[in-house]
């Protein structure tokens, strides 16, 4: 069912399709699992590797945005909180609830704090994940126990979600393809055609494997490229202004020595005014973020050395156990694609996160904006706009209910092999049959053989960096140990996508140099 050849094969039997949506990060899975689920034909297409853009290099969070409400934007906040709610109930495997403690060292910060979180609290309604409160000084350093303690006068605990990004969007890529969707990766989009009356009918794709080029006629075709949105646009209308001002974040990730507890820790107020999270992940510390506007894109965006400073030197304010470059296992950078302001804002923190639906005149259908927490509701908004224009027949979203492959009720982190859900008694039977896949990768990690297998039989993993970028996230664990896992994968790889030696160390050379960047 997940094999990309037979997905590939079905290219060849639907010649048209209701709709084919380009990307495949939160936003362009997202609407896919909405379309398919509502019965449309469905294709969705990625020109590299689900999530490989901003939708695996979040900070983890499945949030309202404490500090949009500090800025008064409620209804986004209400919005998000109440599809948090709904993701932790549809993907329970790999969403949970993630206590965060704001320190203070000023007597109004925590009234101010208090009375924002209650607000926060209020806005969730029924699908709270638990009420904030205030803790004293002595509860904040039993808690926290590496955070400085002088002025310290206490603390508020407050809930948030915390997840694996790219794990879920693997996750709604199958999902989508249950409901009948195909969804491809490593599938470029080069060409829209119009017919005589200029309205968009079809795309030219290349398997970028094969290289083979393909025609495919659609009633709509949705742009859900985040950061890549205006090279769309482009490919509609040459000369098309830019919608997108990239806003890069970046993030470091330490050993858990650093945050020992269950708690994460929100700084709500940075030299620049950025909120800055330490948030557990994975065993490990996610740091970040920043918010730093750009003028260009890729898919592999570069941290900036002014980013790691200030990231550092901000912890280092907080933490009694002092930060440096040595102690980071691993680093990555993401773009946020913010609505390009009117005029040249250089407040990021102030763009709108909102999301919205732009229709062309050829009638190409844009996603932009949002957040990975209000994927879904980005996706419902962007098919009813469809149906609102006459595009497809009127059918209602099914997905407020729709539980995400693998869900499973739990989250529980004893094993890590939990972010599998279900399909953890199949990795398990995997290492029952052949006992050598319940081997560590590296002697350093926790993650097995056995995950590598399932990554390329039941995951779509393609390439070295599929595997440990976004299905086993070594790459953004610890940087060094996934350069010297590489051959192995690549071995595993090579044996069940039946590739030969030249194509192993043209792997490991394109993995290496992937994986540079996130070494500091």
């Amino acid at each position: 069912m997940f094999h990309r050849a037979s997905l590939v094969e079905q290219l060849k039997t639907q010649l048209h399709w209701d709709v084919i949506i380009i990307g495949g990060g939160a936003t362009g899975l997202g609407v896919a699992l909405d379309s398919a689920t509502r019965g449309y034909k469905t294709l969705l297409l990625e020109q590299s590797d689900f999530a490989k853009g901003t939708s695996s290099r979040s900070t983890k969070l499945v949030h309202g945005g404490v500090r949009y409400l500090a800025q008064g934007n409620i209804d986004l906040v209400r919005e998000a909180l109440y599809e948090r709610g709904l993701m932790l109930k549809n993907a329970s495997h790999l969403v949970r609830n993630q206590s965060f403690i704001i320190p203070n060292y000023g007597w109004w910060d925590t009234l101010k704090y208090t009375i924002g979180l209650k607000i926060y609290d209020f806005l969730a309604g029924k699908l709270s994940f638990g009420s904030s409160k205030r803790i004293s000084k002595k509860d904040t350093s039993a808690r926290l126990s590496t955070i400085k303690t002088t002025d310290l006068k206490g603390g508020v605990v407050y809930h948030d979600g915390q997840f694996d990004d790219a794990r879920l969007a693997v996750n709604m890529a199958q999902t989508a393809i249950e409901q009948g969707a195909t969804v491809l990766n490593h599938f470029k989009v080069k060409q829209l055609n119009k017919s005589d009356k200029g309205k968009i009918n079809a795309v030219v794709a290349i398997d970028t494997e094969t290289t083979k080029e393909y025609t495919l006629s659609a009633k709509v075709v949705i742009n859900a490229t985040g950061v890549f949105t205006d090279e769309v646009l482009q490919m509609d209308k040459a000369g098309a202004k830019n919608t997108v001002r990239p806003s890069q974040g970046i993030h470091l990730v330490l050993d858990r020595s650093f945050l020992p507890g269950n708690d994460a820790i929100m700084i709500p107020k940075t030299s620049d005014g950025r909120v800055l999270f330490l948030v557990p992940w994975h065993n490990r510390i996610v740091v970040g973020t920043t918010d730093t506007l750009l003028d260009s894109h890729s898919l592999e965006p570069k941290p900036l050395e002014k980013e790691i400073d200030f990231i550092l030197e901000t912890a280092n304010a907080y933490l009694n156990k002092p930060v440096s470059r040595k102690d980071i296992l691993s680093i990555f950078a993401g773009l946020r694609p913010l609505a390009a302001p009117k005029d040249n804002s250089e407040k990021t923190k102030e763009i709108s996160r909102s999301h919205k639906v732009i229709v062309s005149e050829s009638d190409l259908i844009t996603i932009t904006g949002g957040k990975w927490t209000t994927y879904r509701r980005m996706s419902q908004d962007t098919i009813n706009k469809v149906i609102a224009l006459g595009k497809l027949p009127q059918a209602a979203c099914k997905t407020k209910q729709l539980a995400i492959h693998g869900a499973d009720g739990s989250a529980d982190d004893t094993n890590h092999l939990y972010i599998y859900g279900t399909d953890q008694k199949a990795i398990e039977a995997l290492i029952k049959d052949s006992p050598e896949l319940g081997e560590k990768l590296h002697p350093r990690l926790e993650f097995l053989k056995a995950e590598v297998v399932w990554a390329v039989t039941n995951e779509m993993a393609r390439t070295i960096e599929d595997v440990l970028a976004r299905r086993v996230r070594i790459l953004f664990l610890d940087a060094k140990a996934a350069q010297e896992v590489a051959p192995q994968v690549a071995e595993i790889l090579a044996k069940y996508l039946h590739k030969d030696d030249a194509w192993k160390k043209e792997q490991i050379a394109a993995f290496t140099a992937v994986s540079n960047q996130y070494i500091l």
